[in-house]
This record gives C-alpha cells, structure tokens and sequence, in this order.
C-alpha cells in the first residue's frame, strides 16, 4: 500500500504504523528442528542448498523410444530395438549403435542415447519400430537441468508452503530446522460479551472477535493461548496483561483501546510499560493501538468485529510474521478497474470489504453495500480489501488497489 502523504488530522498513516510496528519486532523465537511432514507454515531457521543436481542423470520426459538422432536419416526410419528401461532401472549398458530402446517416462537414458521418441509417433514394424528424425535433446530432461549441486534452494526465513516441501523431500531432507511457533495471548475486553453456547442477558453479545481473530493467528502460525473475556475493570485489566506479558512474546487484545470511560487497556499498558502508538488514519479500525510490557509486545485491536479483522489483516499480520523470522511479509495489491465510484474523500485511508466480478468479461472489484466497521457479514461476502487513499476519490472504472484476503490470510 502507497503512503498517505496527506494531512491526517493528527492520526497516524497506516504505512508509517506497520513501519513503526516492524522497527520493533523482537528477535525471532528459538529454533527447533521438525520432521518435513509438520513444516507446513513453519518459517525456515537455516538456508538450504542442493546437495545433488536435479535431475540427478539423463532422463526421458515421456513413454517412448531413446535412440541416438544421428541414427536416424532425414526422413525417419526404422530400427531394432535393444531392449526396454523403466523408471526406477540403473540403464548402465551402451545403447549399441543403429539401436533404440524402449522407454518409460522418468527412466534414465541408456548410455550413447541422446533422444527420446513419443510413442504415439512410433509404428511397431515386426521387430523393428519405426521412428521419426530428431534432433539431440528432444524429450530429454537434461542431468541438473532444473537445479545444480549446491545451488540455493530457499533462504532463511521462507515461510513453508506445500511447494517448499516438496522441494526438500526432492532432496531427501527429512528434518528442517524452523523458528519455534509464536506464542500469542489472545484477550477479549467488554463487559457485554458472552462465548457461544451461553445464554444472552439483555444488552450482552456473543464474541465473534475471539474466533476471527483465532483464525487469523491460526492461519499465520501462531499458537493461541486464549484468556477469559476481560471485564471492564483497570486492576483486572492490568492484573490480565501482566500475567500475559510473563508467560508469552506477544499480546493481542480487541476491545478496551477507544475514548470511552470503560475502556481500560490503553490506561493499564502506561501504568505497566510503555505506549506508543494510538489511532490510526484508517477506516475502519482507527483507535488501534500498539505498546509493551517488560518487552513483550502488545497490539490493541478495536473491539467492533470487521474492524478487529480487518487491522489484524493489514496492520498486525506483517508483525506477527516478522516475529516469526519470516524475511517477507509485504503482500502487493492488485490492480483493477473499481466497479464502484468514491466520491467523498476521507483524512482516513479506506479499507472497503470488496470482492471480485466478472462484468462484460473484465474483472471488476465491488463493495459490499454495507461497510459499518461493526458488519462482519461485509467481510464473509468479500474476498479481499479495496484501498481507497486518504482524501482521494475515485470514478467508476478507474483502477483501484485490491488485496485478496487469500494473500493476507497466508
């Protein structure tokens, strides 16, 4: 996302935020060694480089026939075969000249061979099988073609996906060193909430922010330590965070950091450390805040629902990765024609629950009709975030950032 670089009232740019937010990112948590089967997600402590070319010798791309193409006349021709290799054959006899042989996908050449045949190309004639010319190298995947010994296969501080493993297990890695989970306390503020399966009283909610936020910290592998819904109270307010601060590296709260005289968070966080961020230029999510305790990070998120995971999304997710070791924790917006029109430009960047649609055979992207920073539906319609500039405005059909919640949730 693009600065502000306009007059935001007081607030803070959400980019000089997640700067602020990344400049004090604690070291990353000790590393562990894991077997490759429980990597996924973890962040790799160690750089890794191949310790055998890939492919490891000649081998055929295809079923078919090897051959060497100098055997072959212009126009194609027939020869004898000399035998058949399969994937998983040691193929260390010369393939003798004016010979082919047949092939399996996968199969190392035969010595001498320097071409392979489809053999939806070939006909079988008696003992012979016909073959069209070739040239050298066709259908063959070349020894180390895709990867050198000792080339750099992932960096330090790669963030494990599917591919990645893949890739090891290629290599015969069985165990990786990675960066041990961060340990997150989640805590959830306000004397109206109640959990899911409780009964409501008049004026009490169910706490979705609990969920959502599990979710997003789940996805970016963290490993949630959950508390008790916090009352309304400084001592209990204070009594949870430094309890929180003793025992994990980071705390996350929603709820308890707007002006009201019930919210206590932002008041508990100076009497036991430090503040140093309030309020943001973003909407929805402004009175997000961000602090410490005896050095243990804190993130106050708002307490209403989209807002609570839309700046988990886009203000704490490069925090939480950062804190991981993960090296990358930028994601680029797209961008594509706005299938809505802004006309009234805001001191505060928008965040605007939007997804996706084919029009006329282009992709547009469209809000939902209702952007409350308390609508969580917004969010369950969108598949990812328009951005809107502070006192920008935007025409219909002009492009647009978009960020796909299939980016941020990863």
């Amino acid at each position: 996302m693009s600065a502000c670089g306009c007059d935001t009232g007081g607030l803070k740019p959400v980019d000089e935020a997640i700067a602020e937010l990344l400049e004090r990112v604690p070291a990353p948590p000790a590393v562990e060694e894991v077997a490759l089967r429980d990597a996924l997600g973890r962040v790799l402590a160690e750089p890794l480089d191949a310790s055998f070319p890939v492919p490891p010798w000649d081998n055929s791309a295809m079923d078919g026939y090897a051959l060497r193409a100098a055997d072959l006349p212009a126009e194609g021709g027939a020869l004898p075969l000399a035998g058949r290799i399969a994937a998983g054959d040691a193929a260390s006899q010369q393939l003798p000249a004016g010979h082919a042989v047949r092939i399996f996908t996968g199969a190392p050449l035969p010595p001498g061979a320097d071409a392979v045949v489809a053999q939806e190309n070939c006909r079988v004639e008696g003992d012979r099988i016909w073959l069209p010319a070739v040239k050298v190298g066709d259908n063959v995947r070349c020894l180390g073609e895709e990867t050198a010994a000792g080339e750099r296969l992932i960096d330090a501080g790669k963030r494990l996906r599917p591919q990645e493993l893949g890739l090891l297990a290629t290599f015969g890695v069985a165990r990786v060193k990675v960066y041990r989970r961060l340990r997150v306390a989640l805590l959830s503020s306000g004397n109206e909430l109640r959990e899911p399966g409780e009964p409501l009283a008049a004026g009490q909610i169910y706490n979705s922010n609990r969920y959502s936020l599990l979710g997003v910290l789940q996805s970016l592998g963290c490993e949630v330590h959950d508390y008790p819904i916090l009352i309304d109270d400084l001592g209990a307010s204070r009594d949870a965070l430094a309890d929180a601060a003793s025992r994990f590296d980071l705390i996350i709260t929603s709820g308890g950091v707007s002006v009201g005289e019930e919210d206590h968070l932002k008041q508990a966080i100076r009497e036991l450390g430090e503040l140093h961020l309030w309020r943001l230029a973003i909407q929805p999510g402004k009175p997000l805040a961000f602090g410490e305790i005896n050095g243990t990070p804190w993130i106050g998120l708002p307490g209403n629902p989209a807002a609570a995971l839309v700046t988990s999304l886009v203000v704490a997710r490069p925090f939480l990765l950062r804190a991981q070791g993960c090296t990358q924790v930028e994601v680029t917006p797209l961008r594509l024609p706005a299938g809505f029109a802004w006309r009234k430009a805001n001191v505060r960047q928008q965040l605007l629950r939007a997804r996706l649609e084919a029009v006329d055979g282009r992709l547009e992207v469209r809000l939902f009709p209702r952007q409350g920073s308390a609508m969580l539906t917004s969010a369950t319609w969108a598949d990812g975030l328009a951005i809107v500039e502070c006192q920008r405005t935007l025409a219909e059909g002009e492009l647009v950032q978009y960020l796909p919640f299939s980016e941020l949730l990863g």
